[in-house]
């Protein structure tokens, strides 16, 4: 039987990666959105998406997270819960390695009672 190679590439563009780290966080529990981050926040950082600024340096990604929480969370739960995700969604779905990954919490959705 023949044994085939591929002799092609595969390359991600860095929106990839945004969109990854970004779904990974919403999807965690008390995560109500993303954080609009106001500045030169990107051109600090690279790469942007709402809430999320990236940097690969040398195949290791370095995440920065702006997030709204709900109000009745754990942040340090939520916050350790969304590093997880975060990390292990981008190591399962593109091999590279996670450096870090920051988490900003820009605001807690607070309804008062009526």
């Amino acid at each position: 039987m023949a044994d085939y190679h591929s002799r092609g590439k595969t390359t991600l563009t860095p929106d990839v990666l945004l969109t990854i780290a970004r779904m990974a966080a919403l999807e965690v529990e008390g995560v109500k959105c993303m954080a609009h981050v106001k500045g030169s926040v990107n051109n600090l950082f690279g790469r942007g998406l709402e809430g999320v600024r990236m940097v690969v340096e040398d195949n290791i990604v370095l995440v920065d997270l702006y997030l709204e929480l709900a109000s009745d969370v754990n942040i340090r739960e939520v916050s350790r819960n969304v590093q997880q995700a975060v990390t292990r969604s981008i190591v399962e779905m593109t091999g590279l390695e996670v450096g870090h990954v920051n988490i900003h919490i820009e605001d807690i959705d607070y309804k008062p009672e009526e």
